[in-house]
């Protein structure tokens, strides 16, 4: 029997990656943390012991907590969480359940170092188009939902990075790890590195990035409208971080396309008033 205020992993593996994934909270203690340094995709890092301090931060807010194997530690979390305001489920045999269904995992190891706030922090080139929007987005929806962005001046990048701490992306530079690589490009560098390049949707979303960013739109028939809708986005916003949070609902819908709907077609007759049948 399922428990009580319990997600089931298939159902979870749906959400991630979509605006409407819950805040999903990795409470597993640091020595379980090292015997498997892989993460849930979007899992935020918290201890069970400070919860008092962080469970607040999530009122009014869908959550799923993670523990080793879904036992006390979680049930524990989310009944905590509630009573603080949050609408919080745990994940149904945890973190242990969820990595023996092969379901994906983020390789710990390639994700920078977060903050005391458990966030990364990014820099890049300013006036984005397709990587620099792309890989923002796949940041936020797979990686890190906290993650702040800096778009600086291009000479600027690597002093910011510098004396920031910030992570470089999608620029040339001496040690920068995520950037064009021959043929691909900064989208599909980090696709690779974070061990996310088997999921569905991203697979069939690579190329069409790619193409659109490489000016090779023979690689997807949708790269020349990724493009379109890039150049266009550029030119609406003044503010590179209003772009990126207005880029953010376009790579949503694409990524669904990729993912549920590219057999799906549309016919405005369908959509017209039935006609009456003649008798």
């Amino acid at each position: 029997m399922p428990a009580i205020n319990a997600i089931s992993a298939d159902k979870l593996v749906r959400l991630i990656g979509t605006p409407g994934c819950p805040a999903i909270i990795d409470l597993r203690s640091d020595a379980e943390r090292a015997a498997d340094p892989r993460s849930i995709p979007g899992a935020r890092r918290r201890s069970f012991a400070g919860m008092a301090e962080w469970a607040p931060g999530f009122a009014g807010r869908s959550v799923v907590l993670v523990c080793r194997d879904g036992d006390a530690p979680s049930h524990g979390a989310a009944a905590w969480l509630r009573q603080a305001g949050a609408d919080a489920e745990l994940l149904e045999g945890g973190f242990r359940t969820w990595a023996a269904a092969g379901l994906p995992l983020i390789d710990e190891d390639a994700v920078p170092p977060r903050d005391a706030d458990g966030r990364t922090l990014w820099v890049t080139r300013a006036r984005p188009k397709v990587d620099r929007i792309a890989c923002p987005w796949l940041i936020r929806r797979f990686i890190d939902p906290d993650a702040l962005f800096l778009f600086v001046a291009a000479p600027e990048v690597a002093g910011v990075a510098e004396r920031m701490g910030a992570t470089p992306f999608d620029v040339e530079g001496a040690g920068v790890r995520w950037s064009h690589r021959g043929d691909l490009c900064t989208f599909d560098a980090m696709l690779e590195d974070f061990g996310l390049g088997g999921l569905e949707g991203l697979a069939r979303l690579a190329p069409i990035v790619r193409g659109a960013d490489t000016g090779h739109p023979e690689l997807a028939p949708e790269a020349a409208g990724l493009l379109a809708v890039s150049l266009g986005l550029s030119r609406m916003f003044a503010d590179d971080l209003a772009q990126l949070e207005a880029g953010m609902a376009v790579y949503d819908a694409l990524y669904r396309w990729c993912r549920d709907a590219t057999d799906e077609t549309h016919n405005w007759v369908s959509h017209g008033p039935a006609r009456a049948k003649r008798k």
